[in-house]
């Protein structure tokens, strides 16, 4: 992309994502992400009533009596996006790509952290780690997220969520709040590594979809290509049958997506690049206030 054709596209989200953050999500984000994140304070002696979970047992044992751990609510928080990469994310039928969508709602979530004056960070990944950026505040540090987001070129083509979730696990040492922005077209197990940092973090799924993933168009003889492996093959998509059996394989991958967020205890929610993602976003932080 031209630098003055990418400068443009990072000032229209500019101004797209920042109104959004600024006018809409600010009160709701820091209702549904603050005090996530405890910081430890001192110690005290116990008392009455305390929580056994939070004795001290070295300074117990120092002391022949019960101390416990006093903790606080850390007012500033580490926003990590976790953003897939990989092919099938160029996918989009309805004028919109995934990738646009995913653009912008990593964009709006990074202006809210800001304004809440929480650092921000990036991962982006495919099968492998592409790129890092380590959390960071300012306006300039969006800005090059932003740039990064628009103009990302990934090595790979293909998904590895599992791989993912371990990187963001060992890298990122503080408790985290963390949104894992995919449309989950994984067919590897993740659910093990899911569940181990969202016990380390605080974890957000939000899957971006197109709607004739979910559903097939009556149009006659299809040729249909796998964009992350290259495969390719032709589809009767005028025949009920074929269509049904697809819809059926669609719903059972979305209900194992969703057992998986639900047995990790991760609050989710899914998009489709036709609908109105700001409406997706406001309902789930509702949900987690």
């Amino acid at each position: 992309m031209e630098t003055s054709e990418l400068l443009k596209k990072v000032r229209r989200i500019e101004i797209k994502t920042r109104g959004l953050s600024a006018n809409i999500f600010a009160g709701q984000y820091h209702s549904a992400f603050k005090g996530r994140g405890m910081a430890f304070s001192e110690v005290r002696e116990y008392q009455y009533g305390d929580d056994i979970r939070d004795i001290d047992w070295n300074v117990t044992a120092r002391y022949n009596r019960p101390y416990i751990k006093v903790f606080e609510e850390e007012r500033e928080l580490t926003v990590m996006l976790l953003v897939d990469v990989s092919a099938s994310q160029d996918f989009g039928t309805r004028n919109t790509i995934k990738r646009d969508i995913v653009t912008e709602m990593a964009a709006t979530l990074a202006f809210s952290a800001i304004q809440n004056n929480d650092k921000i960070g990036v991962i982006f990944f495919s099968d492998m780690i592409e790129k890092f950026i380590p959390p960071k505040k300012g306006k300039k540090h969006i800005l090059y997220i932003i740039r990064e987001l628009i103009n990302f070129e990934a090595r790979s083509t293909k998904t590895d969520l599992n791989m993912a979730l371990k990187y963001l696990t060992n890298v990122i040492k503080k408790r985290c709040t963390t949104f894992m922005i995919s449309d989950f077209v994984d067919n590897g197990n993740y659910d093990n590594a899911l569940t181990i940092a969202n016990r380390k973090h605080d974890i957000v799924a939000l899957q971006v979809y197109d709607h004739f993933e979910s559903e097939l168009p009556n149009v006659g003889l299809m040729k249909v290509l796998d964009a992350e492996t290259g495969a390719e093959e032709w589809i009767d998509t005028s025949s009920k049958k074929v269509r049904q059996t697809y819809k059926d394989w669609w719903m059972k991958r979305q209900d194992s997506m969703q057992n998986i967020f639900n047995r990790s205890r991760v609050d989710s929610v899914s998009v489709r690049t036709d609908e109105d993602y700001v409406k997706a976003m406001l309902a789930l932080f509702k949900k987690r206030s």
